[in-house]
């Protein structure tokens, strides 16, 4: 673990200095955060007018908290773009690749880096949006929604599950391709399953109910696990160093 947390400060620092990425980052979950609320507004208001609570309110509350899940799985891989292609870009890798850590604590170390910034600023974000609907909601109806085991179960075990499985794939894309922008492209695509899921619930062959949430997050470890190995294998230092360009 000394050496992940060796990788992972180096990443950080290099991190830090990209400003751009880390306004990007916090950006997006500040916007839901603000633009949620207002369709929470809405409802309740259109509940007041007809005289009571919307039946369709509470599966409307944690529709959009499962979004910040689907957040978790588009950020970081922007991170993990950087990571490996960009530092490649920049000579930075190759010094990294020479020292006798492993392919799997140079990537878990880079992982930890892609991981934290999301998963921190998608948490900040539900936090100010459920606050920001409580107040709404009590102001309304006198009642809280937030906190409740569904969506604690979203943020606190799926976000951190789909930004690691964002994370793999997207360092398993990296290893084929030479242009961080591409990598990156690539990597937002790693919403599709979760977009799935919500419109699965939205269809009604899905519910968000805590066993099918937690269903969906063991199928997740399971697959983070999975795609670990494979991106260990993936990235070879030796044909990193020999045949990118």
């Amino acid at each position: 673990m000394h050496n992940v947390w060796s990788v992972a400060s180096k990443d950080f620092e290099n991190i830090k200095r990209r400003k751009s990425l880390l306004i990007g980052i916090a950006a997006f979950p500040l916007l839901l955060s603000i633009a949620f609320p207002d369709i929470v507004q809405n409802q309740v208001a259109q509940g007041i007018q007809n005289g009571g609570f919307p039946a369709n309110l509470p599966f409307g509350l944690e529709s959009l908290s499962f979004f910040f899940v689907v957040l978790a799985a588009i950020l970081p891989g922007s991170i993990a773009a950087y990571s490996v292609v960009g530092e490649k870009v920049e000579k930075s890798l190759e010094p990294l690749l020479a020292t006798p850590l492993t392919d799997g604590e140079i990537l878990l170390g880079k992982g930890i880096t892609a991981l934290v910034p999301p998963i921190i600023a998608t948490w900040a974000g539900a936090t100010i949006f459920m606050a920001l609907s409580n107040y709404i909601l009590y102001s309304g109806f006198s009642i809280y929604f937030f906190p409740e085991w569904d969506s604690g179960i979203m943020l606190l075990l799926l976000a951190p599950l789909a930004g690691v499985f964002s994370i793999e794939l997207t360092v398993i894309v990296s290893s084929r391709v030479n242009d961080v922008r591409s990598a990156t492209q690539i990597s937002t695509l790693m919403f599709i399953p979760f977009m799935g899921v919500f419109l699965a619930a939205v269809t009604g062959s899905y519910t968000f109910s805590i066993a099918s949430l937690l269903i969906f997050a063991v199928i997740l470890l399971v697959a983070d696990v999975a795609l670990f190995f494979v991106s260990t294998s993936t990235f070879s230092r030796e044909g990193i160093l020999t045949k990118w360009k």
